[in-house]
């Protein structure tokens, strides 16, 4: 475990304006809601816990305590109570991802973003970092492989309040249209993990195994043939044509009734 070295102690209370933002802050988004809040809370009480901060030319850099510093800043103080900390940039900024990961105040891609830049620095394996930082080695690279999402991905999970699981289920497409198009579903749908994964694995499921003879043609795999149906109503749903599409299913036959309306209207769905 990675663990800080012990400090005197003491707290030194500094000029705000000459201590500067850390570059291995791995969180990105901070709430401005929160951020008033507790600066009205330090208005009122004080700051309760000394921010970390080590020296550099010209002032001061942050080691730990961003979120304290930005909250003091809005309550106008002059002077932030901090702790001086004798470390160089790998233990600064360990010690600062350590500080948000135990507080969980990272997103799941903030989190692998600060780990990728912590192995970087470090310039060692997912094995040897994990065994520093505390962690699991799968859990780790699992974290890792989230940022094999784009950007765009990214936010959209985050936007619709998904889940890291859910986000790692999504990995599991190629295609990166297809993944959107499933965050699209997930979110409107309100899905469960479970629900989601059951979903993409049918994506994927093997295209060859049932043949089912129907009026002198073979057909495989008949849920195959009405995904891939459902898939192309979804494309034209995302169009703003108002498609449906009803089934009727009986012990010999399966009926399927497909509307699409020659103007564009309003979406509706009903199976």
């Amino acid at each position: 475990m990675f663990e800080r070295k012990k400090q005197a102690g003491k707290i030194y209370f500094l000029p705000i304006d000459q201590i500067r933002p850390s570059p291995f802050q791995a969180r990105r988004e901070f709430s401005e809601q929160e951020l008033a809040a507790l600066a009205q809370s330090i208005r009122e009480n004080g700051l309760l816990q000394p921010i970390s901060v080590r020296k550099v030319e010209g002032g001061y850099e942050l080691v730990a305590g961003e979120r304290r510093l930005r909250a003091c800043k809005l309550a106008r103080m002059e002077t932030i109570p901090a702790i001086l900390c004798d470390c160089g940039d790998q233990r600064t900024a360990a010690l600062g991802l350590l500080e948000n990961i135990q507080r969980e105040d990272l997103n799941p891609f903030e989190q692998a973003q600060g780990l990728r830049d912590v192995i970087a620095l470090w310039d060692c394996t997912q094995a040897e970092a994990a065994k520093r930082l505390g962690m699991a080695q799968p859990t780790l690279a699992n974290k890792l492989r989230l940022l094999q999402l784009t950007t765009d991905q990214r936010q959209f999970v985050l936007d619709n309040g998904l889940t890291e699981r859910h986000a790692r289920a999504l990995l599991k497409l190629p295609d990166e249209a297809e993944r959107l198009r499933v965050i699209g579903l997930i979110a409107q749908g309100e899905w469960t993990v479970a629900k989601t994964e059951q979903y993409i694995d049918s994506l994927l499921a093997p295209r060859t195994p049932q043949r089912r003879e129907l009026g002198g043609f073979v057909l495989r795999d008949v849920r195959l043939f009405l995904n891939s149906i459902d898939h192309q109503l979804d494309l034209v749903r995302a169009a703003g044509v108002g498609a449906s599409r009803e089934r009727q299913e009986t012990e010999q036959e399966i009926v399927l009734t497909i509307r699409i309306p020659k103007s564009k209207a309003p979406l509706s769905r009903s199976r």
